[in-house]
């Protein structure tokens, strides 16, 4: 059996642990530069904000039930969602950090009639622990799992925790489930799929197994078999290596300037250079791509990206911040106002499974693999960005955050005031 741990509207919850007068109010968390809607309150959901609506548009509605809105405080939501992993993974044989907000839980070695104890247990103790209420679904896979935690989430009664395990609780239940609801089938499949007449996940596995795999592929079929209890999804013992590593951000205001885009580009190259070397991988292919604002009705708009291809996997920044400043030059327009843009790194595999070419030079590797060490240990040790290179400049990118909250647990500057 796996279970499926998801804290609720977590980035709401880890605002309303410090401040829960927000308990019983519409809340809503906002992306970078206090931008569009990524976490709601029940209340929230209730009166009709959707996932995604920009701030701007949602102005008369805020007024109107008084909702109240944060910027994006994520490094209190990232040091709250390592507590609550960390009460997971020593209160359980194993689990996946899925991601900030999800982690899966391996059951396999756990009675049966014991793990309905231990999920209510947990639930109870991230509460009371963390103060993060949470959702936990069990079932025989992981992606019947997801399902249970939807149910467990939707349904009061279940006190937020769904066991399914006998086959005709889990057949009722698929033949209910929207089957653009179930994980692994995205929206291009739900619609073909819904061409077919296919709108519940009972129906879906009711489909032929040569079907399934013609339509949808490999991926296609393990959801199918997963849905019919069928474990093909192993449970993770770490994180997975990313495919693709992407840095980008919107702008506080309109970049047309080609010195501003161009400091913007050669800093998030080096943070996606970063994060690269932290999964211990390389890359070969950079991709960056900047946009004018989507939203404004006037102006001229221009959306471009571009590719380039490295004649060597690499880690190093300079290299990568070099080649992703020249892509830029090549798409840059005078004249257009720019939002947002972006670094994206792919091609990427592990350091340990490149072969160097006949032409690489040990010593240069060697030299590259020290500087690189070097930079990521003063950043670690004296805080993120202590040291930069001349193309992203020291002054740090604008971002609007102006309904932020205290950092209360990650700055001592920030640390909650007890008065007595």
């Amino acid at each position: 059996m796996f279970g499926l741990t998801d804290c609720n509207n977590f980035y709401v919850s880890c605002e309303r642990i410090f401040n829960p007068s927000l308990e019983g109010k519409p809340v809503v968390v906002l992306s970078n530069n206090d931008g569009c809607v990524i976490s709601r309150s029940s209340e929230a959901k209730t009166i009709g904000i959707k996932m995604g609506s920009p701030l701007f548009k949602l102005k008369e509605i805020i007024k109107d039930h008084g909702v109240i809105a944060y910027s994006s405080n994520f490094p209190l939501y990232g040091d709250i969602s390592a507590r609550v992993m960390e009460i997971l993974r020593i209160s359980t044989p194993a689990i996946e950090v899925y991601s900030i907000d999800e982690a899966f839980i391996d059951f396999r070695e756990v009675p049966d009639n014991e793990i309905s104890a231990i999920g209510h247990s947990l639930i109870k103790k991230i509460r009371k622990g963390v103060g993060i209420p949470v959702s936990i679904g069990v079932s025989k896979t992981k992606t019947l799992a997801k399902v249970a935690t939807k149910l467990s989430k939707q349904y009061p009664s279940t006190k937020g925790f769904c066991l399914m395990s006998k086959e005709s609780d889990i057949s009722r239940v698929l033949k209910k489930f929207p089957v653009e609801d179930v994980w692994g089938i995205g929206r291009a499949h739900s619609k073909m799929l819904a061409s077919y007449g296919v709108s519940t996940a009972y129906e879906f596995i009711l489909k032929d197994e040569k079907w399934i795999r013609a339509k949808m592929g490999i991926t296609g079929l393990r959801t199918w078999r997963e849905l019919q209890g069928e474990n093909c999804i192993s449970l993770e013992d770490g994180t997975p290596d990313k495919k693709q590593i992407c840095t980008s951000r919107s702008f506080a205001s309109d970049l047309s300037d080609f010195e501003d885009l161009y400091k913007a580009i050669a800093t998030f190259a080096s943070s996606s250079a970063e994060k690269l070397r932290k999964q211990k991988g390389v890359c070969r292919e950079i991709i960056i791509f900047i946009l004018t604002n989507p939203f404004k009705e006037s102006g001229l708009t221009h959306n471009q990206s571009a590719l380039i291809t490295l004649s060597e996997y690499t880690d190093n920044s300079l290299v990568i911040i070099s080649n992703a400043c020249s892509g830029l030059r090549a798409i840059f327009r005078e004249g257009y106002q720019y939002k947002k843009c972006g670094v994206i790194l792919s091609s990427i595999i592990r350091k340990t499974d490149l072969t160097p070419t006949l032409f690489a030079s040990i010593d240069e590797i060697s030299k590259s693999n020290s500087l690189m060490s070097v930079m990521d240990e003063i950043n670690s040790k004296y805080g993120n960005k202590s040291i930069v290179t001349a193309a992203a400049g020291i002054e740090k990118i604008k971002a609007n955050q102006n309904l932020l909250s205290k950092r209360y647990t990650t700055s001592w500057d920030d640390i909650i005031e007890v008065k007595v």
